[in-house]
């Protein structure tokens, strides 16, 4: 338990400073490796519901750690309502919440937003299998076979995840 309050602490402290200023940089781009593996994962949704990485294979996956409090995520999220909207036969969009002390506003704020896409709550162990998340928002594009192609690091334009996702298209 003391290890989960000091990564989700160190979780919070590095997304204050790096992911959730409104000036910082918007989209910065790291690349964990064309072809690495997506970490499966089993999480709860804010309805109740366990959601899998897996269920979704065959489909393109964008995977987004965000929270409430974080000003760059809640500028994101009608960009990936729009881009649910628009792929919805072939992407997913996953919100995995890394809200703690709000995490009880998170069902409310999921309802006023209109998000219709799963959200989740993360573990310790989702955070450790994605590297440590060290700013939020921080996103990542999952291939239909399950790979991780992209990695974003921060707010990203919607034009950014639309290009990925018709690439990914063609190749299909």
């Amino acid at each position: 338990m003391r290890n989960l309050m000091i990564a989700v602490l160190f979780l919070f402290s590095s997304a204050a400073i790096l992911g959730c200023d409104i000036g910082s940089k918007e989209g910065s781009f790291a690349s964990t490796g064309t072809g690495t593996k997506a970490a499966n994962f089993a999480l709860k949704s804010v309805d109740g519901k366990t959601i899998k990485l897996s269920d979704y294979k065959g489909k393109i996956v964008i995977l987004d750690f965000w929270a409430t409090w974080c000003p760059p995520c809640r500028k994101g999220i009608p960009d990936l309502i729009a881009i649910q909207n628009q792929f919805k036969k072939d992407v997913i969009v996953i919100g995995i919440s890394v809200d703690t002390q709000t995490k009880k506003e998170v069902p409310g704020f999921v309802a006023n937003y209109g998000i219709n896409y799963p959200v989740v709550y993360f573990d310790e162990k989702v955070v450790k299998d994605y590297g440590g998340i060290s700013a939020i928002p921080t996103s990542f594009v999952v291939d239909q076979k399950g790979n991780i192609v992209d990695q974003h690091v921060g707010l990203v334009s919607k034009d950014v995840f639309v290009n990925k996702i018709n690439d990914l298209l063609k190749k299909k």
